[in-house]
Order: structure tokens, then sequence, then C-alpha cells
């Protein structure tokens, strides 16, 4: 056959819904990968009617079990749509262009989200009456302009607009906050203390469970009795603060004195506690004895400082050497910012950490506390250009490029949204023999299942190798021509014979 001709058949089977008029034939039953790129690449079970994944134009569209719902599904039109749907089909969570905008739901309530700058979150119509009126709020906010929350209980309800006049609640750290012409007038409460800057934050004036005046930056005191007291002269460079003892310290402790005349000298003493500085920030020490005795010099802080006590202890001549132990976390620099390396347990979990240059090159391996000997999970990233990852049980995978994997760690969305964007290459080890990768978003695929005795390799819809067990298929152009081999038998001569086409259930 003319090499052209060949061509323009192979792409035309490669189209979707077009062979030729043939009737798909059971020889592509046992190929669990359809491969017509670019326009769809599906692969299933042979027991599945349905494909548990589905791509087509490369990484944009795509269709796979869901590796944040047990059960879910993901689908979408990368990076402009992607969906997480329940078993059930109903939707969980949208994202258009993430971070740009994001929709979540559950049983009883619904967020969304643009840049989270807008936002509005509330009940789902239909559900069973919430268990208290702040359940059953409805919230809409414009950051930093309009916020506001409907509810049956005016205590919770408010509405307000920055920075004319509103009142918000329970929001940006205070139980109340209100203002009118902001920085004219501002009110905020918090823990019984009401404090009112007219205007803010020059002009402050506390009353309630505090009390106390200022005139910012030049002179300003507050009282808790019985709590603590402050004041400030000239701020930042004149302080002095009190703290009681607690209600739980043994009887006769000291209190907590912080005084300074900056940057001249400050000082903080407490029980079995006292820190000197001169020339604040960069000399000065620290003389520790309870709850554990700790000793500190700072010959030119942060720099160069000397410390040694029970479960603490730094050696820092920065940036040419730094070597901590604070809390059971230790951690090394060499030739700041250079090479830094961490070790700590966190959550019964021994972890190391190698970072060249922050980002450039990360490493962390994981193994269980106490045990050296237990295989150990490694992640690394090799910045642009690869992360790879190994849960220490079987299961490996690998992703060629990697731009934004080692600046989100731990961040699903990025991962599902933009992360397969940039794979030219992805290797997956579910378990040891069971492996299957690509290049060029799926391109070229080879797949290995050794306990199954079965293999297949695809060079897009030109050329497919598949052996299962004593069954051998050789394919070009999906099915227009080529040679398989059954049990028991030779090798044979074939012509159109397409993979059968897949039954696609809804998302």
């Amino acid at each position: 056959m003319h090499p052209h001709r060949l061509a323009i058949l192979a792409a035309l089977s490669a189209m979707p819904g077009l062979g030729l008029g043939a009737e798909p034939v059971p020889a592509g039953a046992f190929e669990r990968e359809n491969n017509a790129w670019p326009f769809f690449v599906d692969r299933r079970e042979p027991s599945a009617r349905t494909p548990q994944v589905l791509s087509g134009v490369g990484p944009l569209v795509f269709r796979h079990p869901s590796p944040s719902l047990q059960g879910g599904t993901a689908s979408g039109f990368r990076p402009f749509w992607v969906q997480i749907n329940e078993p059930s089909g109903d939707l969980r969570a949208g994202y258009v262009l993430y971070p740009l905008f994001s929709y979540t739901q559950d049983d009883r309530s619904f967020r969304w989200s643009l840049f989270e700058l807008v936002r509005r979150q509330g009940s789902r119509p239909g559900q069973p009456a919430p268990a208290s009126a702040f359940e059953g709020r409805t919230q809409f906010e414009v950051f930093p302009f309009w916020f506001s929350r409907e509810s049956d209980d005016p205590e919770v309800a408010y509405r307000a607009l920055f920075p004319f006049h509103g009142t918000v609640r329970n929001r940006l750290g205070f139980d109340r906050l209100s203002w009118t012409l902001f920085p004219f007038y501002a009110v905020n409460e918090k823990s019984g203390t009401v404090t009112t800057s007219t205007p803010w934050p020059f002009v402050r004036t506390t009353r309630g469970a505090a009390q106390g005046r200022s005139i910012w930056p030049f002179y300003g005191t507050l009282e808790r009795p019985g709590v603590a007291s402050s004041a400030f002269y000239l701020w930042p460079f004149g302080f002095t603060s009190t703290r009681q003892p607690s209600p739980d310290d043994p009887p006769g402790t000291a209190p907590w004195h912080d005084f300074g005349v900056l940057p001249f000298y400050a000082s903080r003493t407490g029980p079995g506690f006292v820190s000197k500085s001169y020339v604040w920030p960069f000399f000065g020490s620290t003389e520790r004895t309870q709850p554990a005795s700790y000793s500190e010099t700072r010959y030119f802080w942060p720099f160069f400082v000397q410390g040694r006590g029970e479960g603490r202890q730094v050696n820092r001549w920065a940036p040419f050497f730094t070597h901590s132990i604070v809390k059971g976390y230790e951690k090394h620099w060499l030739a700041w910012p250079l090479l830094r390396q961490a070790r700590w347990t966190d959550e019964s979990v021994d972890r190391a950490r190698t970072q060249l240059l922050y980002f450039l090159y990360w490493h962390e391996r994981q193994t269980a506390a106490g045990r050296s000997h237990s295989p150990a999970a490694d992640l690394v990233h090799v910045w642009p250009f690869m992360s790879a990852w190994d849960n220490g049980a079987g299961r490996r995978q690998w992703q060629l490029l990697s731009p934004l994997e080692v600046f989100f760690p731990g961040n699903a969305k990025v991962r599902q949204v933009w992360s397969p964007l940039f794979a030219v290459a992805r290797h997956d080890q579910r378990a040891p023999g069971n492996t299957r990768t690509s290049l060029l978003w799926d391109l070229v695929t080879w797949e290995h299942q050794r306990s199954e005795g079965h293999a297949e390799f695809h060079l897009g819809p030109l050329l497919g190798v598949t052996r299962s067990g004593q069954e051998q298929r050789v394919a070009f152009g999906r099915g227009l021509f080529g040679f398989e081999r059954s049990t028991g038998r030779g090798w044979r001569p074939f012509w159109l014979e397409f993979p059968r086409r897949l039954e696609l259930s809804k998302p």
C-alpha cells in the first residue's frame, strides 16, 4: 500500500466514531487501552463496561476516579473546568481556572468563591432545618468592601459596607467590629473589651474588661485589672508591660515584665527567665531555669548566636553554618540559603528533609518513628524538571515536567487542574510489576501487569502491541491491519478489526 494512503487510513481510524463501516470484533476486547490520540485515549479492565480512565486532546479533556473522594469521579476540560462527582453522580466540587473560581457542596451546605475575594456560602435548599441559627446562616462577601450574613437570629446577622458604615460579628479576629467613614470612627470588641478609635489608629479609648487611652504614636496605656497592664512612649521606641500570674500558677509566682528603650536596651523577666538586649536586637543574652534550663548569647543577632540547654541547642554562624535543635526539630544550614537539612518526628513518623536553594532540589524521607529499618517513603522534586514519589510499600510515581508541585505541597486542586498540563512524561507503579508509563500525554504508552501476564504498547493510533497470556496482537492504525496469535495457534493477519467502542456512563 502506498505510504500516503496508509497515513490517511491511520488518521481516519483515529477519528472518534469512524470505523470505515466495519463492525468491532472480539479481537479488540483484550486491548485494555483504546488509543485514538490526540482525540481520545481510554482504559478499562476486561470486566468493566465503562472506561476507568478517559482523556482527550492531550491533557485537556479527562475523566478518571477521583483521588480525593472515595468512589467519586473527576472530569473536565483543563484548566477551564474541573469537577468532582460523588459515586451517586451528584456534584461535590467544581473549579474554573482554579483558583479563579471554586465551588464546593455537601449534603447540607454550599460555598463558592472568586479568587477567595468574592465569597458566598449557605444552606442548600430542601435540606432539614439547621441545628442553630449560625449553622443556617448565608454569607456573602466582596472582600474588603462588602460583608453580609443573613440569619433568623439578629445577633448573628449583619451587613457592612467598608469604609462607609457597618458592623460584622465573629469576623477578622473580633467578636464585633464596627465602623463609620473608616478610619475616622471604628469600634472593635473582643473578650469583653471595647476599643473606640477616632480616628484609627491615632486616638483610642478602651473600656469594659480593660481600660486605657492612647494618642498614637506619642503615648498610650492599657490595663486589665488583675491580669495585665502596658504602656508605650513614642512607639515603638519606649514600652513597658506587666502580666500577672494566671490562677493556675503556684502561689508566689512572680509576674512577667517587659521594658524597652529602643534601640539601646530591652529586657524581659519572669519566673525563671531573664532576657536582655543591648543595641536591640543585635546583642544580648537569655537565661532560663524553668521549665527547662537554657542559656543563649547573641553576639550579632540573627547571624552569630550560641545557645545550650535541655532540649534546645543553637549554634549559628550565619550565613556559613547553622545547627539548631528546638523541641526535637533539628536543622542544619550550609552557606544559607544554599543547603538546608532538617529532621523531626511528626505523628509517629520520622521525617528527614533536604533542600537546595529552598526549591531547586527538595527531598523528604519518612519512616516509622523508632524503626530505622522500616520501609521508607520518599518525595523528590528537581525543579522544574521532575517530581517523584515512593510510598515505601510498592507504589511509585514520577512526572516530567513538574514546575508547581514543590510550591503547592498537598494541594489536590493544583495537582488535579494544573499539574497534568506540564506532564510530558508520567510513570505510575501501583504495585511491583504493575506499571504504566506515558509520553506526550498518552501519545506513547506502555503498560505491564506481571501478575496477569498482560502488557501493552501504543504509539497513538499508529501502532498497538498487546500480549495477554499466550495471546498476542500487533495492530496498525487501530486495526486497519495487523497480526495476532491466539492460544495454540500461530500468527494470522487481520484487516479492519477495530477496538470495541466503550460505553460512557454519565459523570
